[in-house]
């Protein structure tokens, strides 16, 4: 029975370690900024790596007031693909910790 708890101190402690890995690396992924662009790079989004929105940079020549729409979905399309470029590298970060397990409890 003694062995058994030890194996279980020693998953305990694995999971432990993956957790505080996990927020080593959320940090890190906090740090980085990703960039989406639309309309030949007009517009650009930066985003960082936990998908939180940082800028949105707009040329002057994409501004057009009679045409806000297309306006609007070069933003869109720039936010959309700067977040997506942020959930890949955040599920490749994790990745490395969690072998491609998904794993509830480990804010990811």
């Amino acid at each position: 029975m003694a062995s058994g708890f030890g194996d279980m101190q020693s998953l305990l402690k694995q999971a432990q370690e993956m957790q505080r890995r996990m927020q080593d690396t959320m940090r890190a992924l906090g740090e980085r900024t990703l960039e989406g662009s639309a309309g030949g790079g007009a517009v650009k989004a930066f985003v960082n790596g936990n998908q939180e929105l940082q800028a949105v940079k707009i040329d002057k020549a994409a501004v057009d007031p009679d045409d806000v729409e297309t306006l609007e979905d070069l933003v869109t399309a720039a936010v959309r693909q700067a977040l997506t470029a942020a959930k890949e590298l955040r599920e490749r970060e994790t990745a490395k910790i969690t072998g491609g397990m998904n794993l509830p409890g480990f804010g990811f």
